[in-house]
């Protein structure tokens, strides 16, 4: 019978208490660490999930404690009355990520307390295999339009069938040339003809801007990108300024991807209710979690967008996107930082299951994964200094 319907079922479940919240830190490389948490319980039972690139890892880590007092004695399984409480204590990014986090952990104690795997309690997967894209931008080195394609090659002969790369490096400044020949997005122009050339044309190519643009600037590159043939043109603008995407979304030859720094249904209002860009990118880290992921892919059907989950991260919220896009009817490809780490696979126990540019989804209880703490503490950094932690208060 279900585990639920029995009385010490419901009673074991009803008793089980939250005990700790244990942030996890991982140094990657000079761009950033990843950051994993465990929920542990009174139970046995400890969850897992990623808080990574919350863009500051010392305030991350005083939000975490912040919710560990608010946690701690409460039932793991009261999944949305706990999101709730979290959601209500405001801190932009840093408590969006550490609330995405939790939430992973908590969705995963109740697959293993169940005995099932995440996607079971969202309906049930409807591929058992989930297309993955290497984002080759944080391996590349050699900025350079060879160092550029030399990596796409490699990761095309790894059995991957779409790459992106973020080539305008130039357009940091804010008053960088955007017209005539001197333009400073001519050189990522360059890039990017540099890898379609080096893969074909029977491999699909993404190109994040980061939001360096401006509209017409943004319109003018996308015309000369037009001959790339892009799957996708990533957050040309801002994703704050949804009209002005829309804009450039009507103008360019090719589809437009936004949103990856959004937090909760509420947040992708926007893009929800008028169509400003052709596929939608939530963040599991941070857009509240594995529940919000779900029902943003899901609200996108109203508008037929596609949802390509933003993913530059750590195996830990790859396989938890990988169990909410196993369940999306218009689920189009997940993001996978190639070739960041070349002791990645160590990480979690199994490893990613990645065949042909396809990543297995789990089917064992839960998030399906676990942290190889020996993997973990061969690379694992001392916690970033205390940080004021004023902007995490309730």
């Amino acid at each position: 019978g279900h585990p639920l319907s029995r009385d010490a079922g419901c009673r074991k479940g009803l008793a089980m208490r939250i005990t700790g919240i244990e942030p996890i830190v991982v140094h990657v490389t000079e761009r950033g660490d990843w950051v994993f948490v465990h929920v542990h319980t009174d139970a046995g039972i400890t969850g897992l999930g990623e808080a990574s690139h919350s863009l500051n890892d010392a305030l991350l880590l005083s939000a975490l404690k912040v919710f560990e007092e608010r946690l701690v004695g409460e039932s793991p399984l009261a999944i949305n009355v706990l999101w709730r409480r979290l959601a209500g204590i405001h801190g932009g990014r840093i408590t969006a990520t550490a609330l995405s986090a939790i939430e992973q952990a908590l969705w995963d104690i109740l697959g293993q307390y169940l005995g099932v795997p995440i996607h079971t309690l969202f309906g049930g997967a409807v591929r058992d295999k989930i297309r993955l894209y290497a984002n080759i931008n944080r391996h590349v080195r050699d900025r350079s339009p060879e160092g550029f394609a030399r990596a796409a090659r490699q990761a095309v002969d790894e059995g991957f069938t779409a790459v992106k790369l973020a080539p305008f490096d130039e357009l940091r400044a804010p008053d960088h040339v955007r017209t005539g020949t001197r333009a400073a997005w001519q050189p990522g122009v360059e890039r990017v003809r540099a890898v379609r050339a080096a893969i074909g044309d029977e491999i699909d190519l993404a190109v994040d801007c980061h939001g360096r643009m401006e509209t017409s600037e943004a319109i003018r590159v996308g015309e000369a990108l037009g001959e790339c043939t892009l799957m996708w043109y990533e957050e040309p603008v801002r994703h704050t300024r949804p009209d002005q995407l829309a804009a450039v979304a009507r103008a360019v030859p090719m589809p437009t991807a936004s949103a990856e720094s959004v937090f909760a249904m509420e947040g992708f209002r926007a893009f929800l209710l008028e169509r400003v860009v052709d596929v939608l990118m939530p963040d599991v880290k941070h857009c509240g979690g594995m529940m919000e992921l779900k029902s943003i892919g899901e609200a996108a059907r109203l508008n037929q967008l596609l949802i390509a989950p933003h993913n530059p991260s750590g195996p830990v919220a790859t396989v938890a996107t990988a169990q909410v896009a196993a369940t999306l009817s218009n689920f189009l490809i997940l993001e996978y930082a190639w070739g960041e780490a070349e002791w990645r696979s160590a990480l979690i126990e199994p490893p990613e299951a990645i065949v042909d540019g396809y990543l297995a989804v789990p089917d064992t209880p839960g998030l399906g994964c676990r942290l190889n703490m020996d993997a973990v503490n061969a690379h694992r950094r001392e916690a970033p200094s205390t940080a004021d932690s004023s902007k995490v208060r309730p």
